[in-house]
This record gives structure tokens, C-alpha cells and sequence, in this order.
């Protein structure tokens, strides 16, 4: 028996893949098939099976590619109702898989077909817990996501899950492995620990909501606190994952036509694309085409544009690093991107060399805003998280995080500068060109952001005043 956890950084994802003799599962896959199948060819093996612990609201699933390339069946536990064929599993199944066997825990409550895959070894014995998003490591599922589908309240759906933790997942031995699906910088929880495995044991220890004398009042109380807005694109994969998508290959195809300079303007107003600059920050504000977005490939990438751009049947032109073409595609794939018109041939030199107009942000480093601002006099924009603001800040900034520009974006007074910053630089450039793309020219945007403010003079502090929040 073999067990490979694989890990992607950017959406803080687990897939699973699992062998035993000559037969193979995976559980939650990614948008693109292809490093599962050089698996399976490495291993000699044949995938059997496909499990899906629930509907994925923050990635698109390649459960639909595999299983037609590989001939596997899809496994969901009770209550899924995919438009797509699938095995519906009754609680307490088990499947066969080489010398193991997985078994099926419902466990519902993140949403209501939400399920844990047991698996036990040869010898029946319980190994492993495939928990999906019903247990992370220090935290748990949040109950707020599928409350329109279920008919359910919040509340509701948090005291389904209490008693799913305690009679499905906290009666397992202490030894049990414990293998969530997503980790630290998720959507999916509010409290992830970096670690990506745990034990039943240790988190009955260490994870606030496996408390042993918590009541079902007090989880509820505590799971459903400080829950932010879900990103707005979440409903949308949610839909994606139950009704089939188009395959991965296509929507890579799309994304990578190559557009001249010459025609990228023409193609961009026929089409009504977006255009979506993913070169680093440094890059993005010397210059770059006018009312194009920049969120760059170099960090947070899929899951800032599905908070931002929310609509994924929203037109898409790309400009990239040259050689991030297609890396670009698969990560846009991954959150359900898939309408991509295709990309500026040669990227950003290609446009600049054939003298086209261009853009430039108007940045100043930390050393040059500690010695223009003004405090109590100029305004200060602070787009970190609300968390990230409380714990230190600049005297008398205001809270705007990034994620609700949306938002707050229609209070800014456009005849009154401001100085924008996040932690270091990636999200106030996000901020910068969707300001600009808007109309706003009124703002300064600091390089290195708070980190780099921190080690200038510019008074800080950890006193958070509730007038200067954003109220969302």
C-alpha cells in the first residue's frame, strides 16, 4: 500500500493518490489529469476508483477527464446528485482496492454530502482518514457554504456537523492519519494549521473544535464566529462540479492561441475580454496595456481571481512572462476559467516594441512615503486582511481589504489622493489596476507595503479605531 499526498500551494489543495497490488484510487483530483496519469503509468497500475469527498466550491475537479480516459467509476457519498454518471455510496460502504478497502463515513455539515473516506488496511484495520473539508488540521469545515442547496441555516448545517465529528471521525482510534484536503490559506475553514497531516489523537488535542467537553451550542457558536463573505466564485464551481465541464485539453487549447499586437486590441473589443496581466508586480507597474488587471502568477493567483473577477464565463485574454502561457491556463482552469480567449503573442515587449499606448502605476518606495505622509492629514489606504490590520498598522490608515474593492471602490472620492499598501507589494497592484481599469488616478501605491513601512519611522500601531474599518 502506498499513500502520496499531493500538495498544491496555490489553492492549499490535497489530492490523494493511492495504491495497492495492481489498483489505484484518487480522491478529490485537480482540473488536469496529466501528472495523475504519469502516475499510473510509473506505477503500473490501473485507477479504479475516483473519490469525491463533496462538491468542491473552491477548484474544479478532473474527476470527469480520468474517468474517461481511465475507464474509473466516481464515487460520492449519500445525498450527491451529480448530472453525471457517478456511484452514489450508502454510508458504510466499502470498495475493494488491491489488499485495502475504502470505506465510506458520511459526514455531513460543510454541505450535506460531505464524506470521509476510511481506509483499512490489509488486515481491516483503520489506517487513514481521507477527510475532505469536513476536518482540517486545527479547524473545520465552515457551515455557511451550501445553506441554499441544503434548506438549511448556517446554524444548522454547523450542528450537523458537530455530531458527524463526534460519532463519525472522534470514536476512530488516536493513531488514525488524518488527511484533509485543504490546508493553511484555504477559503474552505478560517483557522488551518500549515501542516497538511495530523492524527485523530492530536487533533483531539490541538483543534479547537474537537474540544472533548464542548457542547453543540458552543460549537456552533465558535465554528460560525468571524466567518467572512465566501469568494463570489465558489457558487459557480459548485455548479461545475455537478453538471460536467468541458475537458481540460480544450480549454488549454483556447488559452493558448497566440494573439499578435497588432490584432489584440480588435480582439479584445469584439470579444469583451478582460485582460489579465500575470508578470510580477515590479514589472506590471513600469508598464503595461491600459485597462488591463494585473494579478500576478507569483503568488495567490487562482484563488484572487475568482474573488475578483467572480464570473468564470467572464472573457479572458492573457498576457504573461513568455513561457507562463500555458501555466497560466492551468491554474485559471483549476478555479473554472475556462472561457480564455488566448494570449498576447511575445507578452508585454511584444506590445511595447510595436508602440502601442502603455500604462504605468505610480509607485514610491517606503524610505520616499515615510518622508512625503503626513499623518492625520493625507489618507491612507490599508488593503490587508482585517486580521493582518488589527495586528499593527499605520496610524490613522483605513481598513479596505482587497477582497471587497468591489465594495469600496464606489466610496473613493476622486479628487482626494490617497496612499494605497497591502503587506508587500502583490495585492495594493491588484488594487492599483483595478483603480486605474476604473478611473481612479488619485493614489499612490508604496512598494514593499507594510513590511517595508515597518522598518521606516511612520508611527504604528496596534490599537484598532472601528470608524477607520470597512463595514462589510
Amino acid at each position: 500500500m502506498k499513500i502520496e499526498q499531493i500538495y498544491t500551494g496555490c489553492l492549499a489543495q490535497g489530492a490523494y493518490y493511492i495504491t495497492s497490488g495492481n489498483e489505484a484510487a484518487i480522491i478529490d483530483p485537480l482540473r488536469e489529469t496529466q501528472p495523475y496519469m504519469e502516475r499510473l503509468e510509473r506505477d503500473h497500475v490501473k485507477l479504479k476508483y475516483i473519490f469525491e469527498t463533496h462538491f468542491h466550491a473552491d477548484f474544479v475537479s478532473g474527476h470527469l477527464d480520468l474517468s474517461q480516459q481511465t475507464g474509473a467509476e466516481i464515487i460520492y457519498g449519500p445525498n450527491a446528485a451529480a448530472e453525471f454518471d457517478h456511484v452514489t455510496a450508502v454510508d458504510g460502504q466499502e470498495f475493494a482496492l488491491g489488499k485495502i478497502r475504502i470505506k465510506v463515513l458520511h459526514t455531513p455539515g460543510h454541505t450535506m454530502e460531505s464524506t470521509t473516506f476510511l481506509l483499512l488496511d490489509e488486515d481491516g484495520k483503520p489506517h487513514a482518514i481521507f477527510s475532505g473539508d469536513t476536518l482540517f488540521i486545527g479547524d473545520v469545515g465552515r457551515p455557511d457554504l451550501a445553506q441554499k442547496a441544503a434548506s438549511m441555516t448556517q446554524e444548522q448545517l454547523a450542528a450537523t456537523l458537530y455530531h458527524s465529528l463526534r460519532n463519525k471521525i472522534m470514536t476512530l482510534p488516536d493513531e488514525v492519519i488524518v488527511y484533509p484536503a485543504h490546508g493553511a490559506g484555504s477559503a474552505c475553514g478560517k483557522n488551518m494549521s500549515k501542516e497538511t497531516v495530523s492524527t485523530i489523537g492530536e487533533q483531539k488535542k490541538s483543534n479547537y473544535a474537537l474540544r472533548a467537553d464542548m457542547t453543540e451550542t458552543e460549537f456552533i457558536q465558535e465554528v460560525t464566529d468571524g466567518l467572512l463573505p465566501p469568494p463570489a466564485y465558489f457558487g459557480m464551481n459548485v455548479a461545475m462540479n455537478k453538471s460536467g465541464i468541458d475537458s481540460f485539453e480544450k480549454v488549454r487549447n483556447q488559452g493558448m492561441r497566440k494573439i499578435n499586437a497588432a490584432e489584440f486590441e480588435a480582439v479584445a473589443d469584439e470579444t469583451g475580454a478582460l485582460l489579465l496581466d500575470t508578470r510580477a508586480n515590479g514589472d506590471f507597474c513600469r508598464g503595461f496595456i491600459p485597462q488591463s488587471i494585473n494579478i500576478g502568477i507569483n503568488g495567490d493567483f487562482a484563488p484572487w481571481v475568482g474573488a475578483l473577477i467572480a464570473d468564470v464565463k467572464q472573457p479572458v485574454i492573457l498576457i504573461t512572462e513568455p513561457g507562463y502561457e500555458e501555466e497560466t491556463v492551468t491554474r485559471l482552469s483549476r478555479v473554472g476559467f475556462d472561457n480564455l480567449i488566448g494570449h498576447l503573442d511575445g507578452g508585454f515587449e511584444a506590445w511595447k516594441k510595436a508602440g502601442f499606448e502603455i500604462d504605468t502605476v505610480h509607485r514610491i518606495t517606503a524610505t520616499e512615503f515615510a518622508n512625503r505622509v503626513k499623518i492625520g492629514a493625507d489618507q491612507i489606504i490599508d488593503i490587508r486582511k482585517e486580521s493582518e490590520f488589527q495586528s499593527e498598522h499605520i496610524e490613522e490608515a483605513y481598513s479596505k481589504p482587497l477582497a471587497y474593492i468591489n465594495d469600496w471602490v464606489k466610496d473613493i472620492n476622486p479628487e482626494e489622493h490617497f496612499y494605497l499598501h497591502c503587506a508587500g507589494g502583490y495585492r495594493s497592484m491588484i488594487a492599483a489596476s483595478i483603480l486605474q481599469a476604473r478611473g481612479y488616478r488619485n493614489f499612490t501605491e508604496i512598494e514593499g507595503g507594510f513590511n517595508a513601512i515597518a522598518q521606516t519611522a511612520v508611527p504604528k500601531t496596534d490599537f484598532t479605531c472601528q470608524s477607520k474599518i470597512l463595514k462589510y
